[in-house]
């Protein structure tokens, strides 16, 4: 909404924010289970919004769940700060000007 009011640019939803993080490829420098997780916390922005992006016990929830345990997952990005590297540059890559 800031970005409305001050830059005058149009306000995205959600939706739109999620598919122009896709379109520019974001997830192209991981693989594997790290570009799952990704693309899965991508979805649920998309569907639930910011607030759960960065709280490492959604690796707890469908369907990261099926991917391992949290630990596991975090050790496929290189531990927990290249983990939360990764998180904080969807959220980025999310309020990026288009």
């Amino acid at each position: 909404m800031i970005c409305h009011i001050a830059f005058e640019q149009p306000p995205l939803t959600r939706h739109e924010r999620a598919n122009s993080v896709k379109k520019r490829n974001y997830f192209g420098k991981y693989s594997g289970t790290a570009k799952e997780v990704l693309e899965g916390l991508l979805k649920k922005y998309e569907d639930e919004g910011l607030e759960n992006l960065e709280d490492v016990n959604v690796l707890r929830l469908d369907p990261f769940n099926n991917l391992g345990t949290p630990i596991e997952i975090i050790q496929e990005f290189g531990g927990k700060e290249k983990y939360l590297k990764a998180v904080h540059g969807i959220e980025d890559e999310l309020y990026k000007s288009a």
